[in-house]
């Protein structure tokens, strides 16, 4: 009967350390997120990355993986402004919208949340940086075509580094405001190339790198994003309390728009090899946190043969985007909390709720 009794409670402390180490993976909180959106990424073109691809995509060591209903205030296909603000900031807003709520009201991103509790910030994408999904996490404008609007936002942050295009906004203005000169007089490095960025290593970056959008993949952009990826994070990770990060493949979209199933999956593979960058930082750091998913999807594309010659036969039902839901891939601590379905503006709130950040 003792040993019957032993077995028994010796089976039961067991239980409960399994219970309690389980518990306490599950409660473990990331010190850095990395928020990763492939603009206008759905289902379909993941898997046209991944039949052209001969090696596994990064994506695909995803831990977790989720869908998000992609619908604004307004519209039930939303577009980039409406998209962005959901996942920046948590809130439902119309078409067209960014940074603010359906009354034009002003709400602040994920991104200032960071800021104000001493986190370091960044944005990196292959658009202008004043483009909708970068703006979404920065500026507060009833347009998304206000540029230059949105470049002046940039002065009322206190972001870290951001890297991408949009250098005329930001000098060639109707103004006829210096906005670099003003950038310098706050402390950040400037730099016009990706190549030339890559020397910085602390201080504030301002890198601008193409007058208004960068290249495509397919003319010649080369690694940038892969590279101006692991600047932003050589700089960002300097700082103890941790750090924020936006990464955008822009282009994504845009070749969703043209029904160009090369020019979508060129630009994929791309944006998956700087979501390989930022998972490889998250394996030798420890405490980062890795999103990837998208803003909504483009094209309506599904895929009506199989992939033996590395070709997808596509469909695109529209030039426009569609209202499907698009995926939400997790890695590191958090990771679990992105299972699920949900409406986009749970990323925000699951992120903030991970910081442990207060309103």
């Amino acid at each position: 009967m003792k040993r019957i009794s032993y077995f028994v409670l010796l089976v039961f402390l067991l239980s409960s350390c399994s219970k309690n180490i389980q518990s306490a993976r599950h409660e473990r909180k990331p010190k850095n997120i990395i928020l990763l959106i492939g603009d206008g990424m759905g289902l379909p073109q993941v898997y046209a990355a991944m039949s052209v691809k001969k090696e596994t995509l990064n994506i695909e060591q995803a831990q977790f993986i989720g869908l998000s209903k992609t619908y604004s205030a307004n519209n039930y296909i939303t577009d980039s402004g409406a998209g962005g603000t959901a996942i920046a900031c948590g809130v439902k807003t119309n078409n067209g919208y960014i940074g603010v709520d359906p009354q034009k009201k002003p709400v602040k991103s994920i991104l200032e949340y960071a800021e104000d509790n001493g986190l370091a910030t960044g944005l990196v994408v292959t658009s202008s940086v004043t483009h909708a999904t970068p703006a979404s996490f920065i500026a507060h404008q009833y347009s998304r075509y206000l540029d230059e609007k949105i470049a002046y936002d940039f002065l009322k942050t206190d972001i870290d580094v951001f890297i991408g295009g949009g250098k005329k906004f930001f000098m060639d203005r109707k103004d006829h405001l210096n906005l670099i000169d003003s950038l310098k007089a706050r402390k950040y490095q400037i730099s016009y190339s990706i190549d030339e960025a890559r020397n910085i290593t602390s201080g504030k970056l301002a890198c601008l790198t193409a007058d208004e959008h960068n290249k495509t993949f397919a003319e010649g952009r080369g690694e940038m994003l892969v590279q101006s990826t692991q600047t932003a994070l050589n700089i960002l990770s300097r700082n103890s309390k941790g750090f924020f990060m936006m990464v955008e493949g822009s282009m994504i979209d845009w070749g969703g728009h043209a029904n160009d199933i090369d020019y979508v999956t060129s630009e994929l593979i791309d944006f998956d090899n700087a979501v390989g960058a930022a998972l490889e930082f998250a394996r030798k750091d420890g405490n980062t946190l890795v999103i990837v998913t998208a803003d909504h999807e483009t094209g309506g594309l599904s895929l009506v043969n199989d992939s033996i010659t590395h070709k997808p036969i596509k469909n695109f039902s529209t030039k426009d985007h569609s209202a499907v839901m698009v995926p939400v891939y997790a890695f590191g601590p958090g990771a679990e909390k992105f299972a699920g379905i949900y409406q986009n503006i749970a990323i925000f709130e699951k992120m903030f709720d991970l910081y442990g950040f207060k309103k």
